[in-house]
């Protein structure tokens, strides 16, 4: 039930780190990165987010270390997190030690706030010596004062620079343990920073949008943002910034590495036709109905909902299993072929029975068990459906006979005199 993904010939290649037993970079599967939203130093609190992050989809999870109290509680939090951990740092670089002894799996350092040389190379030795692994966090609404006057403002220039002058010090002391990101609120400015950023270096790369805002407008610019960039092979790990409870960004984060093919679906993928004048049920309602039963299951599946039953289950053919509606009936269908015919009201129960048997049993075996005589029903159906409110499609056919006929008769008529 898998979808083709994306090769690896295809991305970007770039070096291999691992944050804790993840790998990033060097063809590894791209991962996906959350935040906590809870205080560091509320140790259940947040533990109970990282586990609903990492339900939700998320591979690493990022706490901030901004405090003592912050850097007590990593040192409980890491040891029962399910996913590695990162601490998040800014300004105070002994908050970036502390997190080293509370035994994180990687740093996150703002070279647009985190400054003074010696205090970077200091974090740098540390890690290196710990086999740690640090970001380079550029953020345009943090660029360094000189660098935004050197480049005439928060160009991509100047926020690749800003990543190369933190790498230049990491590598006076020897480390290279490193994964880059050039984030910007600008989408447009996102995609032009990352595309020179995976130009300048071959370290992985980290995707994200930052202060995206609430969904749904968050949401599609994360997307506009991250998908423009790993269509073209760009970005090792991802992650949405959301205004937002967090479990919204891992959730979309997985959605969209499933969406390209990047990564193996492990939850479901409802589709639905957006309704028209032959739909025979709400589609809206059945199609939230239906999402919401499935996904308590989790099924790693493409479910189709669809509002009749002309083109329903054509169009919806690479689904693995769909239902659509006609004549107070509801036609279930497993990758097109119609299986069972079912009362119009218990369309979603059925297609949740189906769904759990379709997973545990697989495809051939289903379609083994085929109701008899459900195809010859369902076209029945579907073709009393088409003569009652297909006029649009055939009324295309009576166009399609005139267009012919416009263009014979322009072509038997020779060339204009005019």
């Amino acid at each position: 039930m898998a979808r083709a993904a994306i090769t690896n010939a295809e991305r970007r290649k770039t070096r291999q780190i691992r944050v804790g037993s993840v790998p990033i970079g060097g063809g590894a599967p791209i991962s996906v990165q959350s935040m906590t939203t809870t205080k560091t130093a509320d140790v259940d609190g947040t533990l109970a987010q990282i586990y609903a992050l990492a339900a939700s989809g998320a591979d690493i999870v990022r706490c901030t270390c901004n405090e003592q109290a912050a850097a007590e509680g990593l040192a409980r939090i890491v040891p029962r997190s399910p996913v590695p951990i990162i601490a998040d740092i800014h300004f105070h670089h002994e908050m970036a030690l502390a997190a080293l002894e509370a035994g994180v799996q990687g740093l996150r350092l703002n070279p647009g706030n985190l400054r003074k040389p010696e205090e970077i190379k200091m974090i740098a030795a540390e890690a290196r010596d710990r086999g740690v692994p640090i970001r380079i966090g550029v953020n345009a609404g943090s660029l360094h004062p000189e660098l935004y006057k050197r480049f005439g403002g928060a160009t991509p220039e100047a926020l690749v620079e800003s990543a190369r002058m933190e790498l230049a010090y990491f590598e006076e002391v020897g480390f290279d343990d490193v994964k880059i990101s050039v984030k910007a609120s600008s989408v447009p400015l996102m995609i032009e920073s990352y595309r020179l950023a995976s130009e300048t270096f071959d370290h992985p790369l980290h995707l994200g949008v930052t202060e995206a805002g609430p969904p749904p407008a968050g949401l599609l610019k994360g997307t506009a943002g991250i998908a423009s960039l790993l269509v073209e092979g760009i970005g090792d790990t991802i992650r949405y910034s959301l205004t937002a409870d967090p479990v919204e960004e891992a959730k979309a984060g997985r959605q969209l590495l499933e969406a390209l093919g990047l990564r193996e679906r492990k939850g479901l993928d409802l589709i639905a036709c957006p309704s028209c004048g032959r739909a025979e049920i709400d589609v809206i309602k059945v199609a939230n109905e239906a999402q919401a039963a499935l996904e308590e299951l989790n099924l790693p599946i493409q479910v189709a909902v669809m509002g009749c039953v002309v083109n329903g289950p054509g169009e919806a053919r690479e689904a693995d299993l769909g239902i659509a509606a006609g004549k107070k009936r509801g036609h279930l269908f497993i990758k097109g072929k119609i299986i069972r015919v079912v009362p119009e009201d218990e369309m979603v129960s059925a297609l949740v029975a189906e769904a759990k048997s379709l997973v545990a049993e697989g495809i051939e075996a289903r379609l083994a068990a085929a109701d008899d005589g459900a195809e010859a029903e369902a076209e029945k159906d579907r073709l009393a459906l088409f003569d009652e409110k297909g006029e649009d499609v055939n009324a295309s056919e009576s166009r399609v006979e005139l267009i012919r006929k416009t263009i014979a008769a322009e072509h038997g008529a020779g060339p204009s005199t005019s």
